[in-house]
């Protein structure tokens, strides 16, 4: 399979890049990034873009099945109209792409409560992109919600934190539904989905993820 990937250089897309490179049924990785990932390898492909652009490069979203892992947070981003055209306007423009161009499979990560409805800015967002990729009818269509992202060896006070804090609660029986999920453990499902699942839409809940 040719597989087509957006948000390579986050921690997920990081490992879900390396975790296609070594499976033999994916024959072809292209990758589509800000800023160069640093990898090299002959079944990778790399197109360093301007998201703001993407037509430009649609002769190039060709493939089996796209994988976005676009994703940031308020702070990150800087202001709620940028976290909106990061983790909403581009992954939808590059599914409206690779649903012209006849890309069959698509999978998604989204977050857990996603929900078009939600007060929850993050949540809101990740509900509408879930929804609008839906209304496309891709042959299949595949979202993963999980919760709480563990990073190897993160650099972020803050996610340290949490991560100890939830790993702490989850041992005494609270919080389960937020315990923390590996990345590495994530990419891993995701790589999986697209060559053992029927075609349809589904959804893979947090509490489903790691027995999938």
């Amino acid at each position: 399979m040719k597989a087509l990937i957006i948000g390579a250089t986050g921690a997920t897309g990081r490992d879900l890049v390396n975790i296609l490179l070594q499976d033999p049924e994916y024959t072809r990785i292209v990758i589509f990034v800000r800023r160069s990932a640093g990898i090299v390898h002959p079944k990778l492909t790399e197109y360093v873009v301007d998201f703001n652009k993407l037509d430009e490069v649609a002769a190039y979203i060709q493939g089996d099945v796209w994988f976005s892992c676009m994703g940031t947070t308020l702070r990150a981003a800087g202001s709620k109209e940028q976290q909106w055209r990061i983790d909403y306007e581009i992954p939808l423009t590059f599914a409206h792409i690779a649903k012209r161009n006849g890309v069959p499979r698509a999978v998604l990560l989204s977050s857990y409560g996603a929900s078009s409805d939600s007060s929850v800015l993050y949540l809101k967002i990740k509900g509408e992109l879930e929804e609008q990729i839906a209304s496309l009818t891709f042959d299949q269509y595949i979202i993963f919600r999980p919760g709480h992202l563990l990073r190897a060896n993160t650099d972020r006070p803050v996610e340290r934190f949490t991560t100890g804090l939830l790993g702490i609660l989850n041992g005494i029986g609270f919080f389960k539904k937020y315990r923390p999920l590996p990345t590495l453990v994530l990419s891993k499902k995701m790589a999986k989905a697209p060559k053992v699942l029927a075609k349809g839409v589904h959804v893979i809940e947090l509490d489903e993820i790691v027995n999938f």
